[in-house]
C-alpha cells in the first residue's frame, strides 16, 4: 500500500502498551503506547504513533529522530544545552546520539520518524 492514514491522530484510539521507558527517573516510571507504522522500501526507518504518561526519564534514542507533536506538554533538556519548552503543535529535529532528559508535565502524543 503507497499511502497510509490516521484519522484524527491526535485522539485515534488503538494504541498498544509498550510497557515503561526504558531509562525511568521518576516513580512510577512513565508508561508508553504506540502505533508502529511501516512504509514498504524504508523498513530501516521506524515511524508511528507515540504516547508517554507524565513523568521523567531520560532519552535512549540514538538515532536521529523527527518529532510533530500532537498532544501535551514537555520540557526536554539535552545533555549539552538548556531546557526546551514542548507543547502540541512543536516539530522537533534530533541529531544521531541527541542525549538528555524529558520530562513530561502531561501526556505526550507524537507522530515520530527514526532515521538509522
Amino acid at each position: 500500500m503507497a499511502i497510509q492514514i490516521i484519522k484524527k491522530s491526535a485522539s485515534a484510539n488503538g494504541l498498544e502498551s509498550w510497557g515503561p521507558v526504558k531509562t525511568p527517573i521518576s516513580e512510577p516510571a512513565c508508561e508508553l503506547q504506540g502505533l508502529r507504522v511501516a512504509i514498504p522500501g524504508l523498513e530501516s526507518t521506524r515511524t508511528g504513533i507515540w504516547e508517554c504518561s507524565p513523568g521523567t526519564y531520560r532519552r535512549d534514542v540514538k538515532e536521529g529522530e523527527v518529532m510533530h507533536f500532537l498532544a501535551g506538554e514537555a520540557t526536554f533538556t539535552p545533555d549539552d544545552g538548556e531546557p526546551i519548552q514542548i507543547a502540541a503543535g512543536d516539530t522537533v529535529f534530533c541529531s544521531p546520539l541527541t542525549g538528555g532528559v524529558w520530562e513530561v508535565k502531561t501526556t505526550l502524543r507524537k507522530v515520530f520518524v527514526i532515521v538509522s
